[in-house]
Parts: structure tokens; sequence; C-alpha cells
């Protein structure tokens, strides 16, 4: 299998709905801003933040440019295995919450 060119992908995010409606990036630019105003955070804390995020949502748009923005900042290898494996146990513990109301719901026939 081959891996995606995360260049390539980035790059086909500036055609299409970003090109026919620039308002709505640059209001998305303001608001991917605004945490950094509150500066309780430091750069490197708020990428890891938004690196594990972007593997939540699986936003395949959003892993590159954090990733990256991550290592300029010195994120190391150790301290992004640690964040992805809160990604991880994060998304096993929502698993387990939503079979919980699977099974709920398979129980509770629903009514006509």
């Amino acid at each position: 299998m081959k891996m995606n060119d995360w260049n390539d992908y980035s790059r086909a995010g500036d055609e299409g709905p970003a090109k026919l409606s620039p308002d709505v990036m640059s209001d998305y630019i303001t608001l991917c801003g605004t945490g950094v105003k509150a500066g309780h955070l430091d750069a490197k804390t708020r990428e890891l933040i938004a690196l594990t995020v972007a593997v939540s949502l699986r936003c395949e748009s959003c892993i590159p440019v954090h990733a990256d923005a991550a290592r300029m900042l010195g994120v190391t290898q150790e301290e992004l295995a640690e964040a992805l494996s809160l990604a991880v146990s994060i998304n096993a513990g929502a698993a387990v919450v939503y079979s919980n109301r699977a099974f709920n719901a398979f129980q509770a026939p629903r009514e006509a």
C-alpha cells in the first residue's frame, strides 16, 4: 500500500471551495489563531493537541499540517508517540461508551 503524498494532498486543498469562497478560508484562519491569543499553552503543546485531535477526527488534511508544525517546533518522536497514544486511548474509550449505547439500543426495541 502506498502512503499518501502529503504535499500533493495539501496542495489540493487550495482548490475548490477554498478558492471559490475565500471569506470562509479567511474566517477559518482567524478561528485557528484564537487559541494562540490566550497564551496559556506553549506552541509545542498546542501542536501536539492539534495533531492528536486531527488523528481522532481522521482529518487527512490536518494531519500533515500539524505534524510538520510539531516537527518544526522541536517535538521529538517520543513526545509524538506519547501524544498519539492518548489519541488511541481516547478513541478506544469513545468506542466503549458508544458500544454501550449500541447495546442499550439493541435491547430497547423502537416504538412504531
